[in-house]
């Protein structure tokens, strides 16, 4: 039996793209890379189009405001990368 060649990966958890330039780096050339994401966006667009009831509930132009029990500071970087705008963030302790 020979080698199996993969030719696509499929990023299953949010964050990978934000790894994206390393995962591309050490596969082999032709792998096609799917990043989930988009995939998901898209199809909550579809539901949302198709359920407007739903959509209706939905708030629009709300603020956000996080709460991390990790570094705050680390966690308002890493998101603001992820997210291509300012984050607010509080440092919780939980228990």
């Amino acid at each position: 039996m020979g080698k199996v060649q993969n030719d696509t990966i499929i990023l299953g958890c949010t964050h990978y793209p934000l790894l994206m330039p390393k995962i591309l780096k050490y596969l082999p050339a032709g792998v096609r890379v799917v990043p989930q994401g988009e995939y998901v966006a898209e199809s909550l667009k579809s539901y949302l189009e198709r359920h407007p009831n739903i959509e209706a509930k939905c708030s629009k132009g709300a603020a956000v405001h996080y709460l991390t029990t990790e570094n705050p500071n680390k966690f308002k970087e890493q998101a603001q990368i992820f997210l291509h705008e300012p984050v607010e963030v509080d440092n919780i302790t939980l228990g």
